[in-house]
């Protein structure tokens, strides 16, 4: 009965867990993903729980916009420096390029052994459409202050000039990538540049072993071992706001279809951005 009584008052620790879910870009009117502007109040709101012990991320992106990875990461690597509170991060099913540079805002990261980790490199893609404008007898117009203001047009054969100043931009990403993984892994990473930050993507024990992660653990056990059983999860991940109810109650019928066109194409947009990894 004793045992149970110290238990019950035993003194909690807390830990503030964030779920950053989904493609990394400014949302805008979004209903889901990971942006700065979306999860900038969740980090101010985790870092202030009382007592805290820890903050846990839980992973789960393709990737996305590197500058809101950028953003995410530095706001929370100051908080947890000026409070000297420790972060882990816990990869759910992916956490590829966007999605990796988010985790290595962690102390240690830890994975399921089902996991993909990695994708550590910068890609861009679009549609090439001269050939079809051509065939159906469509004139591209287009007039410009400034010779590269037309860079990358899909409507005009591509330029040799854009792809080397687009490969310029991308090697300046990359090399701000790399440079951050490497900062926050150290000499945990095993293995060259060439194997490591080419963009290739591996499985968690795989993972484990290049060093991208620190161990093939669940949260729950991790933070047990950490904090003991009393560890307290609170909560700090921003709800999903829902487009409908920002509107007054007459437009909601109005926008109604206009909401799910706008469901619709961000979904297609996120299924992409997943099935690069298979799932």
């Amino acid at each position: 009965m004793k045992c149970k009584i110290k238990k019950l008052f035993k003194k909690k620790a807390p830990v503030a867990i964030i779920r950053f879910a989904g493609v990394i870009a400014d949302q805008g009117n979004k209903r889901s993903g990971v942006s700065y502007q979306k999860f900038s109040k969740a980090i101010d709101k985790a870092f202030e729980v009382k007592n805290l012990k820890a903050v846990a991320l839980i992973i789960n992106s393709p990737g996305g916009a590197p500058a809101q990875c950028s953003l995410i990461s530095a706001h929370m690597r100051r908080l947890a420096e000026e409070k000297d509170v420790p972060v882990y991060a816990f990869i759910e099913d992916v956490a590829a390029s966007g999605g990796y540079w988010l985790s290595c805002i962690a102390d240690e990261i830890y994975v399921q052994d089902s996991s993909i980790v990695g994708s550590i490199g910068v890609v861009s893609a679009s549609f090439g459409f001269e050939d079809f404008i051509k065939k159906h007898g469509v004139k591209r117009r287009i007039c410009t202050a400034g010779k590269s203001k037309s860079f990358m047009d899909p409507f005009l054969p591509v330029q040799e000039e854009d792809i080397k100043r687009l490969k310029s931009l991308q090697s300046e990403i990359h090399k701000s990538f790399k440079t951050w993984v490497k900062s926050r892994r150290g000499d945990r990473l095993k293995g060259t540049d060439a194997t490591l930050f080419e963009g290739q993507f591996w499985a968690g024990h795989t993972a484990f072993e290049k060093g991208l992660v620190d161990g093939v653990e669940e949260m729950h056990d991790v933070l047990v071992k950490k904090f003991g059983e009393n560890v307290k999860q609170v909560n700090c991940t921003p709800s999903e706001r829902r487009f409908l109810s920002l509107l007054p109650f007459g437009s909601k019928l109005e926008m109604g279809k206009a909401n799910i066109v706008l469901q619709i194409l961000e979904a297609i947009d996120t299924r992409g951005e997943w099935e690069k990894y298979g799932l």
